[in-house]
């Protein structure tokens, strides 16, 4: 960005500076701390203003915890990731909203397919079996976080006319008397192929996150067979084991 401070501004140097600083870590380069703002002492120089000046206009976004000082290394925008645990199952929406993160969806497709093989295995179908496909694209106004895919179960009663903008277990729950109850799950790190980097809007072979995710009703009878790809600049899971004594 070309930024030059206005000397007739009634506009403190340090504000003017201020506004600079945040226009230029929305920049595609800096928002996700992929590289370093210009160091305080070349800013200072080519503004023609003192290092406490633009020190104040740092300060004030270090404090906001929107960028981050390190030493001898450099000043970068804070890589801000949502943190889902793996001991609390709620649907992405609800921990979105907890977190105070407006869901947008970028894409919400349903199509009538034939189950692959490890969806005929995970839900125990016959191989020849047509069943419900749904897939998401979710994230916030300033970025895609994940891409998921559901296979449902014959028995749950889809019939492609659901509102699946809306969260997917109240949707079953209200529409077809479906409760979920227990979730079996699989992580594991991969490479983003071509189509997933398209949806994530990643590089191919980018390393992402894949979760596998088997969902049992109160019977202990399979639901949903999912899988989550999660852009891991903005996603990660936290659990907590304790050791037994």
């Amino acid at each position: 960005m070309d930024f030059r401070i206005d000397h007739n501004s009634p506009v403190p140097f340090h504000a003017q500076i201020e506004g600079y600083l945040r226009e230029l870590i929305k920049q595609k380069e800096y928002k996700n701390g992929e590289a370093f703002l210009p160091k305080e002492v070349t800013m200072s120089k080519r503004l023609g203003v003192s290092r406490s000046t633009t020190r104040q206009a740092i300060n004030k976004l270090v404090h906001e915890g929107l960028i981050e000082r390190k030493k001898g290394i450099g000043t970068k925008v804070v890589s801000k990731k949502i943190t889902t645990r793996l001991d609390n199952w709620i649907s992405f929406t609800k921990e979105m909203r907890n977190q105070g993160i407006e869901v947008v969806n970028y894409m919400v497709r349903k199509s009538f397919v034939k189950a692959p093989k490890p969806v005929v295995r995970a839900l125990d179908l016959a191989a020849d079996e047509n069943i419900w496909k749904l897939e998401k694209i979710r994230g916030s106004k300033t970025a895609r976080y994940l891409y998921s895919v559901s296979y449902f179960h014959p028995r749950v009663g889809i019939k492609g006319d659901e509102d699946f903008f809306e969260p997917l277990y109240e949707v079953l729950e209200r529409q077809h008397n479906i409760v979920v109850a227990t979730s079996k799950e699989r992580l594991r790190a991969v490479k983003a192929d071509k189509d997933i980097g398209s949806f994530l809007e990643v590089g191919a072979d980018t390393p992402i996150l894949r979760r596998e995710r088997l969902v049992m009703d109160v019977g202990d009878k399979p639901v949903e067979y999912n899988v989550v790809y999660y852009h891991t600049d903005f996603f990660t899971y936290d659990i907590d084991i304790k050791r037994n004594l």
